[in-house]
C-alpha cells in the first residue's frame, strides 16, 4: 500500500515569486526573512522523498464559477495547465505544465464517492495559485506527479467546517489504501485571518492576530476539537472577510489526525497576512 512520506499545511501567497526572484535591489524589505523560512520549510518536503503530490486548494473563480461550483472537486487528467493570465499579470507568476497521476485520482474518487462524499471531478482542469505557489516554495522543479483536490471556500452555500474535517480523515484513509509502492505527500493550502478588499487588509500583520494566535495553536498541536468548538462558518468573518480559507487548513488537520503534533512549525508576518508552514511526518522524521 501506499506511504504517507507527509502531510503539510501553508499559505499560498502570490507575491513570494516575485519577491524572490526579482534582482535583489528590487526586492521587498522583508524577503530575505521570508526566503529563508521558505527555504527551511521546503527540506521539510524534501527530506521525505515523496513520490507523487495530493494538493489541496481553492479557485479563485478562475475556473470555477456560480453557473456550476462544486463544493469538492478532484483533477482526473493526465496534466495541468497552469497559471492565469491575471496571476501571470498581477503576481509575475510563470505559465506551467504539471504531470497528473491519474491512478491515484480515480482510486480517491471511487473510494470517496463510497465513503460518503459526492465528489465532483474534471478530466480538462486547469489549476491557480493554490496548487502551484506551494509547489514554487516547495518543489519548485515541478518533477512530480499531483492530483488537485478543490474545496468551495470561496461561493455559498459552503460546506461546515466539520465536513472539511471529515474529508481531510477520508483522504488519508483513502490514500493509505491505495495499492501502490509510491510515496506520497498530502499538502494544503490556506489562509490564517485575511481581508481582501476591506478596511483591514493593508496593515503590518494580519487583521486579527489573536485570531491567528490561535489558528496557529489549533493546527501546531493538532486540535480539532478545540477548534471545531470555536470556528463556525458565521464566526469566521470575524477575522476578515476572506478567512474562509482557514477551513482548508482544517481538512489539513483532519489529514494529520487529532492530537497529533507538527514536526515542524513557522510563521513569518508580512505586510498583511501572516505566512504559516507546518509539516507532520506520519511514519516518524526521515532520516
Amino acid at each position: 500500500m501506499a506511504t504517507i512520506a507527509a502531510v503539510i499545511a501553508s499559505t499560498h501567497h502570490p507575491f513570494y515569486y516575485r519577491a524572490s526572484t526579482a534582482p535583489p535591489e528590487q526586492r521587498p524589505p522583508f524577503a530575505a526573512e521570508w526566503i529563508a523560512k521558505i527555504t527551511a520549510f521546503r527540506e521539510t518536503l524534501t527530506r521525505a522523498r515523496p513520490d507523487v503530490l495530493v494538493m489541496v486548494g481553492s479557485d479563485h473563480f478562475h475556473q470555477l464559477w456560480l453557473d456550476n461550483m462544486p463544493q469538492f472537486l478532484v483533477g482526473h487528467a493526465e496534466q495541468y495547465d497552469a497559471n492565469w493570465y491575471n496571476e501571470e499579470r498581477e503576481f509575475g507568476l510563470p505559465r506551467m505544465l504539471l504531470p497528473g497521476q491519474r491512478d491515484l485520482s480515480w482510486h480517491i474518487l471511487r473510494q470517496g464517492l463510497d465513503a460518503g462524499f459526492d465528489l465532483a471531478f474534471s478530466n480538462e482542469l486547469r489549476v491557480d495559485h493554490s496548487i502551484t505557489c506551494p509547489i514554487i516554495t516547495l518543489r519548485p522543479e515541478a518533477d512530480l506527479p499531483i492530483v488537485p483536490i478543490y474545496t468551495n471556500i470561496f461561493a455559498p452555500p459552503l460546506p461546515q467546517p466539520a465536513r472539511f474535517v471529515q474529508l481531510g480523515q477520508a483522504i488519508r484513509e483513502i490514500i493509505e489504501s491505495w495499492p501502490s509502492e509510491l510515496r506520497v505527500a498530502i499538502i494544503g493550502t490556506g489562509h490564517l485571518s485575511l481581508e481582501l478588499g476591506g478596511p483591514r487588509q493593508f496593515g503590518p500583520h494580519g487583521p486579527d492576530p489573536e485570531f491567528d494566535a490561535r489558528a496557529v495553536e489549533w493546527i501546531a498541536g493538532g486540535d480539532i476539537d478545540g477548534c471545531l468548538a470555536e470556528v463556525t462558518l458565521d464566526s469566521l468573518h470575524e477575522p476578515g472577510n476572506a478567512t474562509h480559507g482557514f477551513m482548508d487548513f482544517m481538512l489539513m488537520m483532519g489529514v494529520a489526525g487529532q492530537g497529533q503534533r507538527a514536526d515542524y512549525v513557522e510563521t513569518v508576518d508580512l505586510f498583511h497576512t501572516m505566512e504559516a508552514y507546518f509539516t507532520w511526518y506520519p511514519n516518524g522524521v526521515p532520516a
